[in-house]
Order: structure tokens, then C-alpha cells, then sequence
């Protein structure tokens, strides 16, 4: 632990803090994401809801993978048309290869204004990759080729790094990184050269945690999201707070799933004092709001 906060992410605990406020006095951010991964068939699957009879491991896993695929196919439209509904701004965290494997998606994204942060190149581990400064390059010329705009933010699949992935990214122009989820307000990762920021990423209100790791029922990320933001909105009175809400096509647009994300969003909706944010409009904010 103390090398941790010696070496990167300094203890700052939050009733030491100068109060911030948010534009218009608003208390809360929050920070919508939709994951769009790409997974190999002729691997084995990033994450299963099926196996195999005898528990073997194999390949083509056609239940598993046919599974994620229904996401990109049904899922993603479904949180599409709900986020559209609501004009709210997500952020698309983005594995590269989305883009010329299914572009009407990013394009989908992007024609409602959506953010589109870097989520690596394969749906697998940086700690895996060979060359992970050449995985990140690759993932950084993808998206920029296809969306014309470079993304300024970095999540690492599975929220994963090597103790170098942070130096790595700011050399590489990344200037906010959503894999330390151990804050409600942005703060500063120490790297070598360069800067890189801590946006509040989630594992509380994410939904591979909460129904393929903790299997509850659909309800679930409705009733937790609402505690979390009558908790964060409170505390958000004295100084701003940020919530993010982080979803996958392929589990929070199931059928049974899907009016839950409508019912958070317009419970949000009814209150005063919040903004829907994109991961650079709260990196532009803390910039402009707490390092000057």
C-alpha cells in the first residue's frame, strides 16, 4: 500500500479536501458508459454465461459467444434508443476493432454525440499483450483513423494495467485513465513525464459484476444506482461528487434489463443540481475547476 501511494496514487482522504463545485452549483456528475468490446471466436471467451458440458474449455464457443454477439446486434440499440430518449451523452468505451468490424455502431455513438474512450485493442488483459506501448498505439490509430479525433481517455480491458500502463499512457498523449475506481472525484496519477488523471470509474454500479458475478436479479442496478446517487447527491452539497454508471450491450440490454437503465435515468432526471457528463467534459472541468 505505501508504494502504491508512493509511486502512484497519493492518500487523499476527502474530508481533508477543499470543497469544488460543479458549473451552475450543480452537486453531482454523472458519467454514463456503454462498453462496446470485440471478442475472438477462435479464443477462448472473455466472459461466459454457458459452459460446456464437464466443465471442458472449448472453441468455437458458439452459446458464449453468440451471447455477447446478441449485444451488438439488439443490445446496443436498446441502450441507444433509451439514452437517446433521456439526451443523455454517453461515453463509449471502445475495444478499436469495433470500428471497421461494426461500424454503424461507432457511428450510431457518434451521431449522438457520445465520447469515445480507448478500451484497448482485444478484449483481453494489457498484462497478456507482448508489447502493450504497440497495443496502445494500435488502439490510439484505429479509432483516430476512423472518428477523425483521438481519444484522450484510457480504460484497460478488465480495468487491467502492469505497473508501466500508466507512464505508458501519458507518454502516449492519453491525458485521463478509468481503471482506479477508488474515488468519487478525479484525481492525479504520478507518472514519469507528462500528466494523467484518475476519472471515477465504477465496479459498484456495473453490470458484469452485479448479474454475471453476483448473479441478482434484473432490478438490482436500478435500486443500487438510486441509493448510490440519494448518497452521492446528499454528500454532493458541500462538494461535488461524480457517479459513473457503467453498462455492457449484451447484459444491461437484455430484454428483461432494459427498463431499468429508463427507470435510473429519469429518477436522476427529477432532481436538480445534476449533469450528465462525458469522461473529457470531467477531465476539462477538473483542469479548469482544481489544478488552476
Amino acid at each position: 500500500m505505501e508504494e502504491i501511494q508512493k509511486e502512484r496514487a497519493e492518500y487523499s482522504a476527502i474530508i481533508d479536501r477543499k470543497p469544488v463545485k460543479l458549473p451552475g452549483d450543480a452537486r453531482l456528475g454523472v458519467w454514463f458508459i456503454v462498453n462496446v468490446e470485440k471478442w475472438d471466436i477462435n479464443a477462448t471467451m472473455a466472459r461466459s454465461v454457458l459452459p460446456a458440458p464437464q466443465g471442458v474449455s472449448v472453441t468455437p464457443d458458439i452459446p458464449n459467444y453468440s451471447w455477447f454477439d446478441y449485444g451488438l446486434r439488439i443490445g446496443f440499440w436498446r441502450l441507444k434508443k433509451v439514452l437517446d430518449k433521456h439526451q443523455v451523452r454517453a461515453t463509449m468505451s471502445l475495444n478499436a476493432p469495433v470500428c471497421t468490424t461494426y461500424p454503424n455502431i461507432v457511428e450510431g455513438g457518434l451521431s449522438s454525440g457520445w465520447e469515445i474512450l480507448a478500451h484497448g485493442y482485444e478484449q483481453r488483459a494489457i498484462n497478456l499483450e507482448k508489447d502493450e506501448r504497440e497495443v496502445i498505439r494500435k488502439t490510439i490509430k484505429t479509432i483516430r483513423d476512423f472518428t477523425g479525433k483521438r481519444p484522450r481517455g484510457w480504460m484497460g480491458p478488465g480495468l487491467h494495467e502492469t505497473f508501466d500502463t500508466p507512464d505508458i499512457l501519458a507518454e502516449e498523449g492519453f491525458e485521463y485513465v478509468a481503471d482506479w475506481v477508488n474515488d468519487d472525484q478525479p484525481y492525479p496519477l504520478k507518472v514519469k513525464t507528462g500528466s494523467l488523471v484518475a476519472v471515477p470509474y465504477t465496479v459498484e454500479l456495473n453490470d458484469i459484476p452485479i448479474y454475471l458475478v453476483q448473479h441478482h436479479r434484473s432490478p438490482e442496478i436500478y435500486e443500487r444506482s438510486r441509493d448510490a446517487f440519494d448518497t452521492l447527491y446528499e454528500e454532493g452539497a458541500e462538494s461535488a461528487r461524480f457517479m459513473g454508471i457503467s453498462v455492457h450491450p449484451y447484459v444491461s440490454g437484455a430484454a428483461h434489463r432494459i427498463k431499468y437503465i429508463d427507470k435510473i435515468l429519469q429518477y436522476i432526471k427529477e432532481h436538480k443540481g445534476v449533469l450528465f457528463m462525458t469522461g473529457e467534459e470531467i477531465l476539462d472541468w477538473y483542469n479548469e475547476a482544481v489544478t488552476k
